[in-house]
């Protein structure tokens, strides 16, 4: 997913929901949770160099939208309605 195609899903969302909606994260597809988002970061800012042991991410280009806190068990059917 890009960032246009996310900030477009965003918006279509925001018309339906509201734009105070919360954006949480749901991972682990067969045993899923809800997590809220701590923040985001983008490759070239993690492979700004602070820390000697820690890792470089593959490209420099990608964003990534971090895991926060865990709130609660999540459903399966968010795999088979996400578009």
């Amino acid at each position: 997913m890009t960032i246009d195609e996310l900030i477009q899903r965003l918006e279509e969302y925001r018309d339906t929901v509201g734009g105070d909606a919360e954006v949480r994260l749901m991972t682990q597809q067969h045993w899923p949770f809800e997590n809220e988002i701590t923040g985001l970061v983008s490759g070239a800012e993690i492979n700004t160099p602070t820390d000697a042991d820690d890792e470089d991410v593959d490209d420099a280009q990608v964003v990534f939208i971090v895991e926060g806190r865990q709130r609660c068990y999540g459903s399966k059917r968010a795999w088979e309605v996400a578009y």
